[in-house]
């Protein structure tokens, strides 16, 4: 009896061993370094930059529109308010004129971090894709769950 007991044990133990060599040999899955899932995309007003262009313009025209009131002393003093009128007016024109939106996208990735990308068209995902980074970030490519 004592035997067979000892036999049992000895089978146990060996089935045990070689489950656990086998469970240490599987390799790990592997971490896709450059895949996340979106957590959020996110548009805004971006106002553009003035180049002056628009300030200069715009003194020229205030100038020219304030020469037209008063006489003498009133006309100097009406052509220099148009003047730096008209120059702020047109750098504020000018800069939203160039205004753009920007997408801001949020991505958790699988290292763990997260990253925010932004694209000056709207991108193809939504909050909770699965994306890859294409091109270090440039362009994300949907992923298979």
């Amino acid at each position: 009896m004592n035997r067979i007991l000892a036999r049992y044990l000895l089978a146990a133990a060996c089935a045990i061993a070689l489950s656990n060599s086998a469970v240490a040999q599987a390799p790990a899955p592997a971490t896709c370094q450059t895949c996340g899932v979106v957590q959020s995309v996110n548009s805004y007003q971006e106002k553009g930059q003035s180049s002056g262009v628009g300030m200069v313009a715009g003194g020229v025209v205030g100038g020219v529109v304030g020469h037209q009131f008063g006489g003498g002393r009133g006309n100097t003093v009406a052509t220099i308010a148009g003047v730096g009128l008209g120059a702020v007016a047109g750098n504020q024109v000018e800069k939203n004129v160039k205004t753009k939106t920007v997408w801001s996208v949020a991505i958790r990735m699988d290292t763990g971090n997260m990253r925010t990308f932004q694209y000056s068209s709207q991108p193809v995902v939504r909050s909770g894709d699965r994306v890859k980074l294409v091109d270090g970030g440039k362009r994300l490519a949907l992923v298979a769950p």
